[in-house]
């Protein structure tokens, strides 16, 4: 049996305020979020992923992975945006088992209404607290914990 390699006492302050820190700012965001547009932060995710590609369609598996969701998170989740008019399934013409999800109108308008307050509050909860440089190292930081995880592979 391995010894673990536990955190030393600067590591262990750091982590636990990263994840401090992403959960409070998680959820302020989500409140800001609902309480000006309606949408919750999952519902700006999906919308985000959908707006980023030409056609505003992807099938169920590139959502899920591109949002690193379960599979029923992701089709729950799509249901209830389903009823709200945000998004619809269409089926594939080239595949008849297969089918995308499609971003509506009333999808395109709720994201493009919502996109400069959420802007606008990650802005003043997040980059305006750091210097240029310390966003220069968050994104390197980032990147090399995020190169360290796809070395790994899922899950």
């Amino acid at each position: 049996m391995t010894v673990p390699r536990w955190l030393d006492d600067d590591q262990q302050r750091a982590w636990r305020a990263y994840l401090r820190m992403q959960s409070r700012l998680g959820a302020e965001l989500n409140r800001r979020l609902q309480a000006a547009s309606g949408l919750s932060l999952a519902d700006y995710d999906v919308l985000v992923h959908l707006t980023d590609v030409p056609e505003g369609r992807l099938r169920p598996y590139e959502l899920q992975r591109a949002l690193e969701w379960e599979q029923s998170r992701l089709s729950h989740h799509l249901s209830r945006m389903q009823r709200r008019g945000l998004v619809e399934r269409r089926e594939c013409a080239d595949d008849g088992r297969g089918a995308f999800v499609v971003l509506t109108e009333t999808g395109r308008q709720a994201i493009t209404a919502a996109a400069p307050g959420h802007v606008q509050a990650v802005r003043e909860l997040f980059f305006d607290a750091l210097g240029p440089g310390q966003v220069d190292a968050l994104g390197k930081l980032s990147a090399r914990v995020l190169t360290r995880l796809d070395a790994t592979g899922p899950g």
